[in-house]
């Protein structure tokens, strides 16, 4: 394997739950105290300089103060619709993890120097209401093809317009969510997983136990096998691979029980989820530390 050339400021940037009803998820994260941007259908241009077309998906998002929770539905028979649907048939739940980037070019270069084949990027854009009208939120995604990774839409994404992205009124949550902290990832193979993704993204991998994890500027993977997963937070996958959910950091932790019910583990939360979104979340104060697996 080459040496790890990511880019100092490679984040996490969100996830995405696919899901077939918008409305029943988003009444459930409602139930959980997050507060939610408005439906927005989205639209891209498969060519730099090509025409905008409906994507025939639509979103709403948690915005975090570091960070977000995407939910897409399909909403017309289009390419990008029915690959949504084609994985909501495999299981409800985190079908998408984006690597935030500010040097794309430099991405794009290694992903093709370690044979991901990447896809030309994408320009995304989708009409966003602000306190002084509507605006348009710029990103560009750049992905690789379906069967590169296994997991699911694994992509980068670079934000041309944050602050319509990222405004005051969305991220403030009653139950103090405040960070996407990390992504729990759950494979037959976890080291050729987590290796992959270190070609994927040029982070070294590191060894706790018997999971693997690697490490951004803002937030982490970990990989783990389904007998791992079971043991450590009690959950089955529906099916492999598996993007079973991720970590979330609270300002205030005793808010969050407030809004939240779970189980206790290590200090933390456990929630699974209701079948409206799927998977699993952990919550966690802010400050702790990545996950202490448990028999690492």
């Amino acid at each position: 394997m080459s040496e790890p050339t990511a880019s100092p400021l490679l984040t996490i940037d969100h996830v995405a739950h696919f899901v077939p009803e918008l409305d029943a998820a988003a009444a459930a994260l409602t139930n959980m105290g997050f507060t939610l941007t408005p439906f927005s259908a989205q639209s891209h241009r498969l060519r730099e300089d090509g025409p905008l077309q409906p994507a025939g998906t639509a979103n709403r998002c948690v915005m975090l103060e570091s960070g977000y929770l995407e939910f897409l539905t399909p909403t017309h028979d289009t390419p990008n619709a029915r690959q949504l649907r084609d994985a909501i048939a495999r299981y409800t739940g985190v079908h998408l993890i984006a690597f935030g980037t500010q040097a794309p070019a430099n991405d794009f270069d290694r992903l093709v120097r370690e044979g991901f084949d990447p896809l030309p990027p994408v320009a995304l854009q989708r009409q966003v209401g602000t306190m002084d009208g509507e605006a348009t939120a710029r990103f560009t995604v750049m992905r690789v093809p379906p069967d590169a990774m296994a997991e699911g839409r694994i992509q980068y994404c670079q934000h041309h317009t944050p602050n319509v992205v990222w405004q005051p009124r969305w991220i403030s949550h009653p139950n103090r969510a405040v960070g996407l902290a990390g992504v729990l990832i759950c494979a037959d193979a976890p080291d050729e997983a987590a290796q992959r993704y270190a070609r994927f993204t040029g982070l070294p991998v590191i060894e706790k136990g018997h999971f693997r994890y690697l490490d951004t500027a803002q937030g982490y993977l970990i990989f783990g096998s389904p007998t791992d997963f079971r043991g450590w937070l009690g959950i089955n996958p529906p099916a492999l691979p598996w993007i079973a959910g991720y970590v979330i950091d609270t300002s205030n932790f005793a808010a969050t029980l407030e809004h939240v019910s779970g189980h206790t583990l290590d200090q933390r939360l456990l929630v699974p989820l209701p079948d409206s979104l799927g998977g699993v979340m952990i919550f966690q104060p802010l400050g702790m530390t990545p996950l202490q697996i448990e028999g690492s």
